[in-house]
């Protein structure tokens, strides 16, 4: 018995330090931000609440962060007016469009697990 008792930190002591998978660097605001304007555009509904959670730890888990605001970012950008050659850096460049495809893909595999 006197074994199994000595054995039981151990144990413990490697789950606390084993990595649980890849951990979610998305800060607080930014994930309130995600689910609060996916509640609003699906109804803010309990339902909506789980999904848009959902939806959002999906993303989290298929994007690094710094890759999340990067497509973000462009996506933003691509919404100003005028600008001219500045703008076209977010409009027509591979990394951009590189980069809004790599958010754009983790969007659909976020609403087929968390949607349907």
């Amino acid at each position: 018995m006197r074994p199994a008792l000595l054995a039981l930190p151990l144990a413990f002591a490697l789950l606390l330090a084993a990595p649980a998978g890849r951990a979610n660097d998305y800060p607080t605001e930014t994930v309130a931000d995600y689910v609060l304007a996916c509640m609003a555009v699906n109804g803010n509904t309990r339902e909506s609440l789980r999904q848009c959670s959902c939806s959002i730890d999906v993303l989290a888990s298929l994007l690094r962060y710094e890759d999340y605001t990067m497509a973000e970012t462009v996506l933003r950008m691509r919404q100003v007016r005028g600008g001219g050659e500045n703008m076209a850096l977010f409009r027509e460049t591979p990394f951009a469009n590189a980069a809004v495809d790599r958010l754009r893909r983790a969007q659909v595999e976020a609403e087929v697990r968390c949607f349907l």
